[in-house]
This record gives structure tokens, C-alpha cells and sequence, in this order.
């Protein structure tokens, strides 16, 4: 067991609201009110998850190592790696799948991405490693395109692993202090401790001391990185109370994490 506390369907505020969905199904909390049910599943978990999954993987095919140029009023050109586009949109669903379904959920879904970029990686090495047919003429650019840095890979895989683990457990550990109340703080304060340790970790590890990559470099987009995920968070606050009540109101619980195992190394709920 989780060591969860289940109370009925809530909003995204944390106010009663009538559930839409089938009432606690999988979830075991005693003393909670709600009846336990075993091992069954939740309606829309898997569909978070798989949303999760996908955006994780295609913000680190697409977007990790380029660095793009944006011209700023007063500031002029300004550097930023182009996976900003996208990959807080991870952050936003593991915000959101903390809060629905709890940190045990959560990690789980996490560990599951984490082994998902791994296998990526490796299926990558081996397909770019791959002899290519004579008459095939694109491999230079397939290698530019899904070529695998080890080192970026580390950096990548370690730096998620830290960073959405981090913000699961704020998220977790702020919602049971606020009693389930004003959502935007912990999203924003989960995202800004989280998003931190990604950045921090991730930039030096993949680039301090690469080619085209000085230290000032380094910082700037790391920093730049940070803010720009950060604010983010902030712009989608609408669209994750939307997903958060909507999602709620559908499962029919609502999760506190008041005795929750917070080890980052397991994989059960």
C-alpha cells in the first residue's frame, strides 16, 4: 500500500464536486472513506501516461542539442535550446498526474519514461550503427539527425530521472500542507525546484566543455532555459486546472500523499 489518503471527487481547488467517474477503483487507503477495491485501474491513468511518454521522447529526438536564436527588444539576439518548445509540457502532465493520481503513480510513470529514453537510445546506436545500403545515400544526415551522444544521453536521462522526481515529491508534499488548495502554487513552486535540478544537472553535463559550447554559454541557456520553463507553467496554469478538475471529477477521488514511501527507487504504487 501507498500510505495514501482518498477522499472523494474534488475540483481543481480542492472543493467537493460530484464525480463523474466510478468512485476509487484500485486505490487502498484505509480510514479513508472510500472502499477498497484492489488492483483495478483508473479510466484515463494509462492515456497520461502514454501522453507523457510520447512528448518526453519526441522533445529529446527533436529538441535537445540545437540551439536556436531569438532577437529580444533592448537585449538583441538571445540563444535557447529549442526543446524549451515542448518538453515543459512533461513537467505540466507530471504536475498533473501527482495531483490526480498521487506521487506513487507518479513515479511509476516516470520510471517508465526513463526506461522508454533508454531503449531510445540504445535502438538509436543501433540503427545509425547499422551499415547502410549502397544505393542509400542519407546516412551522414541520419546520423546528424539521431546520432547518440553518450554523454548527452547521460545527461539527459539522468537529468529527467532528478528533475521530475523532485517535482513529483514538492507537488506531493505541498498539496497535503495547502490541504489540496490553491493548485497554482504548488504547480509553479514544484516547477521551479524541479526544472532547476533538470537544468542544473543537464546543461553541464551535456555541454560544459563541448565544442562551441563555452562556460558563459553554458549558463546562459541553462538560465534562460529555467525562466523560460518556469513561465510556461505559469502561461498553461488555465489548462492544467481545466485537465486537473475534468480528470478528477472523472476517476471520482482525489489523492493526498499523507504517508506516502517517497523513495525515488521504486517502481510499485
Amino acid at each position: 500500500m501507498s500510505g495514501e489518503r482518498v477522499v472523494g471527487a474534488v475540483d481543481a481547488e480542492g472543493h467537493k464536486a460530484e464525480a463523474g467517474g466510478t468512485g476509487a477503483r484500485g486505490l487502498t487507503a484505509p480510514g479513508a472513506g472510500v472502499p477498497e477495491a484492489g488492483a483495478a485501474t483508473f479510466r484515463f491513468y494509462d492515456l497520461v501516461m502514454a501522453a507523457f511518454v510520447a512528448i518526453l521522447l519526441l522533445s529529446n529526438v527533436l529538441g535537445a542539442g540545437k540551439v536556436a536564436v531569438v532577437d529580444l527588444p533592448a537585449l538583441g539576439p538571445w540563444p535557447f535550446g529549442a526543446g524549451i518548445l515542448f518538453f515543459p509540457l512533461s513537467y505540466v502532465i507530471g504536475d498533473v498526474l501527482t495531483e490526480v493520481y498521487g506521487f506513487a503513480r507518479a513515479r511509476r510513470v516516470i520510471w517508465v519514461g526513463f526506461a522508454a529514453t533508454l531503449f531510445m537510445a540504445f535502438m538509436a546506436w543501433v540503427v545509425v550503427a547499422l551499415p547502410p545500403a549502397p544505393s542509400w545515400a542519407n546516412q551522414p544526415a541520419y546520423e546528424a539527425v539521431f546520432g547518440q551522444v553518450p554523454r548527452i544521453v547521460f545527461a539527459s536521462t539522468a537529468a529527467f530521472w532528478a528533475g521530475e522526481l523532485v517535482n513529483a515529491y514538492v507537488m506531493a508534499r505541498m498539496k497535503v500542507w495547502t490541504g489540496g488548495r490553491h493548485l497554482w502554487t504548488r504547480t509553479v513552486g514544484s516547477t521551479l525546484v524541479g526544472q532547476g535540478v533538470d537544468s542544473l544537472l543537464f546543461y553541464p553535463l551535456a555541454f560544459l566543455g563541448a565544442p562551441g559550447w563555452t562556460p558563459e554559454l553554458v549558463v546562459t541557456v541553462l538560465a534562460t532555459q529555467w525562466v523560460l520553463k518556469v513561465g510556461w507553467e505559469v502561461l498553461l496554469t488555465p489548462v492544467t486546472y481545466l485537465v486537473v478538475g475534468g480528470l478528477k471529477r472523472a476517476e471520482g477521488v482525489d489523492v493526498f500523499d499523507d504517508d506516502t514511501n517517497f523513495s525515488p527507487f521504486r517502481v510499485g504504487v
